[in-house]
């Protein structure tokens, strides 16, 4: 059984999770709610829930302002919130969980069961690193990302990925000093969040740091060269945009 505590400033909001709980996760159970962030932060303390589900916006506060009031995070967070683009990208960069709500009763047991095999392999700590690393340095040169392998999680700066390969569902990352690594998430996924990190899809296998290409080879599409040697096919519908932004770049 999960201990999972509830804080949202909604009470309608609070008791509608507390039910899709109760009927359709049967191992989670539900031990408080709260409905600020000062009376969560107290009664997370002295219940010391496993799994907190955390609005992430509050009033004149966030989830976020909870989580930094913790010296150690040693429970599961699964966020939920109304607004599709508000701190999003700093979720999906710390691959941890969220709802959007009005929640859906699959993605509610999905989460559910992510984080139970997450308790399994003591990987929560990391994510947590990740999301609070990047709210603490808002440069982009030194935001992280977590991803997710079947060995375990993998916290890669982002400005040390030099491109990424797609194989269908499945991305490879290839690093600067490391070997490269698979996730089992399809490309698309990760174009929409390096994207504003300067990277760019050059084709429908390839998603680049621009700051990695040593040159571009003119041609149908054209190829780029990486920094590391690697020669890279840039697709025909690509290129214009592509040319467009290493112009401007120069």
């Amino acid at each position: 059984m999960i201990r999972a505590y509830i804080v949202e400033d909604e009470k309608r909001s609070a008791r509608l999770l507390e039910k899709l709980l109760s009927e359709y996760c049967s191992q989670v159970e539900v031990i408080g709610t709260s409905y600020n962030v000062p009376d969560a932060f107290e009664k997370i303390k002295s219940l010391k829930p496993e799994l907190v589900f955390l609005d992430i916006e509050m009033q004149s506060q966030t989830g976020f302002d909870l989580l930094k009031n913790f010296s150690e995070i040693n429970f599961a967070v699964i966020f939920t919130t109304a607004y599709e683009k508000y701190a999003l990208r700093a979720i999906k960069f710390s691959a941890i969980d969220y709802l959007l709500k009005p929640i859906d009763v699959t993605d509610l047991m999905e989460a559910v069961n992510k984080v139970e095999a997450q308790r399994k392999k003591n990987l929560l700590h990391k994510n947590f690193e990740v999301l609070l690393h990047n709210f603490q340095h808002k440069n982009n040169d030194l935001q992280k990302i977590a991803l997710s392998t079947s060995e375990g999680l993998h916290l890669i700066t982002v400005t040390d990925i030099k491109y990424c390969e797609s194989d269908g569902p499945y991305t490879t990352f290839y690093l600067k000093n490391a070997k490269p690594i698979l996730i089992s998430k399809n490309l698309k996924e990760y174009e929409e969040l390096l994207t504003p990190f300067n990277f760019f899809r050059i084709h429908n296998s390839y998603l680049i740091n621009l700051r990695e290409i040593k040159r571009y080879i003119r041609g149908e599409g054209g190829q780029v060269e990486m920094n590391d040697g690697k020669l890279l096919n840039v697709s025909k519908s690509h290129k214009e945009e592509f040319v467009k932004i290493i112009s401007a770049n120069k």
